[in-house]
């Protein structure tokens, strides 16, 4: 199996520049999916912290790069929506959250909100023992007490004990972020969700500053106020 990936057929989501080399980083095995970037991409392309996987693996070894508050020591580990990539040594940490166009980006915050990160449930079910399992957007599992979440739901889970410390619902005035198609990174409220009597996806309406657009539900993830982006301001 080839370890290169073209770039001209890397995810839409990918921050990669598609009509220079021919060739990217290949993504790992881990969370996200084939939507995951490989974490030597964002050190080297977006941050430009290194500049190449020598040296990216030479950084990780030195446990000075955490991801969701755990150090990685593979380059080529997956990063994806809302994972927390922190730098203890520079005091820098980002959330990766959907830039315009629904392509993935780094957005600045400060140290308090790098201890937690947002969620999407995808599923919900009993496991062997009578507890209840929530499976997240990124493959993740989180063990519940109470059994007040539903799918399409968002969380905040802490990135230390693994404990859930918020809970968004995904309903009608929710704000919510477009992750992916044509109004990908867009923000806005939830006015009116269309529920689809057949196996098609049920149609959100969302109000934003410019305006109102519609999406599939896949599309929108349920955020807080405060994961908007401004840096220093989340909390």
């Amino acid at each position: 199996m080839t370890k290169h990936q073209k770039r001209l057929s890397v995810p839409k989501s990918w921050p990669v520049e598609r009509k220079t080399d021919v060739f990217t980083v290949k993504a790992g095995a881990g969370p996200h999916g084939e939507e995951g970037v490989p974490l030597v991409v964002l050190l080297r392309d977006v941050l430009g912290y290194v500049d190449s996987k020598k040296e990216a693996r030479y950084a990780l070894s030195q446990d000075s790069i955490l991801v969701n508050g755990e150090p990685i020591n593979d380059e080529q580990r997956p990063i994806g929506i809302f994972d927390i990539i922190a730098f203890p040594g520079r005091e820098e940490y980002y959330r990766v959250f959907p830039d315009e166009g629904g392509r993935l980006a780094l957005t600045e915050i400060d140290a308090g909100s790098a201890d937690s990160r947002l969620g999407k449930i995808d599923g919900k079910q009993q496991i062997s023992g009578g507890d209840t399992q929530l499976t997240l957007h990124d493959g993740t599992n989180v063990l519940i007490d109470e059994d007040d979440y539903n799918a399409k739901d968002s969380i905040v889970v802490d990135n230390d004990d693994k404990s859930i410390v918020a809970h968004f619902p995904y309903e009608e005035g929710a704000l919510v972020t477009a992750i992916r198609g044509n109004h990908g990174g867009k923000i806005g409220e939830i006015v009116d969700i269309e529920v689809t009597q057949s196996s098609g996806s049920n149609i959100v309406t969302v109000e934003t500053d410019d305006g109102a657009f519609e999406t599939v539900e896949e599309y929108v993830v349920v955020i807080d106020e405060n994961f908007t982006g401004d840096a220093g301001d989340d909390e």
